[in-house]
């Protein structure tokens, strides 16, 4: 089985273009199914059934894991028996007819106008690190891409006079978002006066750490990590939350729901309706301090 969880694993990596973070939950799930079929005695994945992964699910549940942690298993198991399948590996899929357990969905986590305020306006500018991380903080809140998009956009991806940035997001699939005046000005900056001193390796590479390598995503999150505690705002935040902040302060500001799940890049509208409910709470904050009536 090693064989081909390494075989898929390279799959996802250079054909689909999914993040290391992404990959490593990829390895990890599937680790913890070959063990389980290792105290099966199971070592033909032509000999995994309908009923093998049933008592699978009943082996989770015995340890105590969350319908969350089954879920997310369950998912890199249908992409690992997809592969398989699709590859003549396996003459049956034992996935198809296996349901996902229903999990509770949470709000996602959001940054208040002022808190992005204070978090805009933590990086020294006085420094090359400064605009750098300026660059970071902006774009994540700008755009709502992923760390994994930010972290491979190439200077050439960029049009300064459009203000657009072509993204490559899952799935090898192409988009472009926007940014603002702002965040033009302070790339202005960044190329005319930071950039050339950080990219001692000439890479190609928007972003790039102290040692002038591609920066990474760990890297991203230590610097938003470190940004937040000067801030002094706290909440237990990741960069994906800016991505939360993007979408929820672009649906209060007005904008539709369509927009905001093409410029999130998302391939269903209905990942992008969990939004919709923190807009609704925005209005009902609006509503009970504003209506007359409301405030009795």
């Amino acid at each position: 089985m090693d064989k081909y969880i390494d075989e898929f694993l390279n799959y996802l990596e250079y054909q689909k273009n999914y993040s290391l973070h992404t990959i490593k939950n990829y390895k990890d799930d599937l680790i913890i199914f070959e063990n389980f079929l290792d105290i099966k005695k199971i070592d033909d994945l032509n000999d995994v059934t309908y009923d093998i992964v049933r008592s699978y699910l009943k082996y989770l549940n015995d340890l105590k894991y969350k319908a969350k942690s089954v879920a997310r298993i369950l998912s890199s198991l249908r992409g690992f028996f997809k592969y398989l399948d699709q590859h003549n590996i396996v003459k049956d899929n034992p996935m198809v007819l296996i349901a996902t357990p229903k999990i509770e969905k949470k709000l996602p986590k959001y940054l208040e106008y002022n808190e992005v305020e204070k978090l805009l306006n933590t990086p020294n500018l006085k420094t090359d690190i400064g605009v750098r991380d300026y660059v970071i903080l902006e774009i994540l809140y700008s755009t709502g891409i992923r760390v994994s998009e930010l972290v491979n956009i190439k200077v050439k991806d960029i049009d300064m006079s459009a203000k657009e940035i072509r993204i490559l997001g899952k799935g090898n699939k192409e988009r472009i978002v926007l940014f603002g005046k702002v965040l033009k000005e302070k790339l202005e900056l960044y190329f005319a006066n930071t950039y050339p001193k950080l990219n001692i390796n000439n890479s190609p590479y928007l972003l790039v750490n102290k040692h002038g390598n591609k920066i990474n995503d760990r890297e991203i999150r230590t610097i938003v990590d470190d940004n937040m505690k000067i801030a002094g705002i706290n909440k237990k935040i990741s960069p994906h939350t800016l991505r939360h902040t993007f979408a929820t302060h672009m649906l209060n500001g007005g904008a539709d729901i369509k927009t905001v799940s093409e410029l999130l890049g998302h391939e269903s509208l209905s990942t992008t309706t969990i939004y919709t409910h923190l807009s609704n709470e925005q209005l009902k904050k609006v509503y009970l301090s504003a209506h007359p009536r409301a405030r009795r």
